[in-house]
């Protein structure tokens, strides 16, 4: 069991939790409106505004990009009432994880929040990341990249008591995965398609509810952080290795601190020791309901998980409008 931090105060958890419900606020006023950029906005916008009601000293460490990409809460920003004075935090943070999602209100669009003692999550730049990912109950070492997509399927089966046709791989529907779609297929393991969250395509893989056995291919590496937080939290494994396009995306690499550009991470290598992970759901998901309104209030309904004590906790709120 990880040795829970005295950096992050119990009164911390239920913190996280009042940053994401105003994220996922900001973000439901835009739902099915077909404008990606301002759900994005008004979610970043809340989060900035509720991180700064904290009395941390925090560094945003996963962001909305570099300093000349993003306006708000870009990676490196100070957060926080009590810059110099307060705890250090490390954070990890998706105002709107699923910007398309929310613009036409489909499943899973989710706010999104992990965070750590100084020092603790990789500091991934904003490049694409090759992930593999099971929940908790495998031996060690049941999954790798450095093997086939067969080769995984077939060891998640031999693990779980299973054939491969009996197995569920939960895949981004890109045309970047069309070869491992059809390898997945070709030996009758089952594809579930999304089109976009995929933190909470890794999460799924710890929810027997939700059939998925393995989350399989490439997206963004700030959401691998991310979801490595939450398993940290919950149990599983998660494999990640950084995918570059071009040169600039390697000279970013160095620029955070990275050297070896073909390392395979590990789980505890992506996020380490103590963490708190926090997500509202925005629209209705798989993991979380999203928000409603209801006459003069609105419903949020939000999981909070730390790594030290492997608590999960569930939580609605009601939020008075105006």
């Amino acid at each position: 069991m990880t040795i829970a931090s005295k950096v992050l105060d119990r009164v911390l958890v239920l913190e996280m939790v009042r940053v994401t419900e105003a994220a996922a606020i900001g973000a439901s006023t835009l739902i099915g409106r077909g404008d990606e950029k301002a759900a994005d906005a008004a979610a970043v916008e809340a989060m900035r505004a509720a991180l700064n009601e904290l009395a941390i000293d925090g560094t945003v460490v996963i962001g909305e990009g570099e300093r000349d990409e993003a306006p708000m809460l870009f990676i490196g920003e100070k957060v926080g009432s009590a810059i110099g004075t307060g705890p250090k935090i490390d954070i990890a943070l998706d105002p709107l994880e699923g910007t398309t999602i929310c613009a036409k209100a489909g499943p899973n669009a989710l706010a999104v929040l992990a965070i750590s003692e100084e020092g603790n999550l990789l500091n991934a730049p904003d490049v694409y990341m090759d992930k593999i990912a099971v929940g908790p109950g495998y031996p060690d070492g049941v999954i790798d990249l450095d093997k086939s997509p067969t080769e995984n399927v077939r060891a998640i089966a031999a693990a779980k008591g299973v054939k491969s046709n009996e197995i569920i791989a939960c895949v981004l529907d890109r045309p970047r995965h069309e070869a491992l779609i059809a390898e997945l297929r070709s030996i009758g393991c089952g594809v579930m398609l999304i089109g976009d969250g995929d933190v909470a395509g890794v999460i799924a893989t710890t929810n027997p509810d939700t059939t998925i056995d393995v989350y399989m291919g490439s997206g963004g590496a700030p959401e691998g952080v991310l979801a490595c937080a939450a398993l940290r939290c919950v149990g599983g494994q998660f494999k990640g290795r950084l995918l570059f396009r071009n040169d600039d995306e390697r000279a970013r690499a160095r620029k955070w601190g990275i050297e070896d550009l073909d390392k395979q991470y590990d789980l505890s290598e992506l996020a380490k020791g103590d963490c708190i992970f926090a997500a509202t759901g925005v629209t209705d998901g798989s993991l979380l309901d999203g928000v409603k309104r209801q006459g003069a209030k609105m419903t949020t309904n939000s999981v909070v998980m730390r790594a030290s004590s492997g608590t999960v906790r569930w939580v609605k709120g009601e939020h008075r409008i105006g």
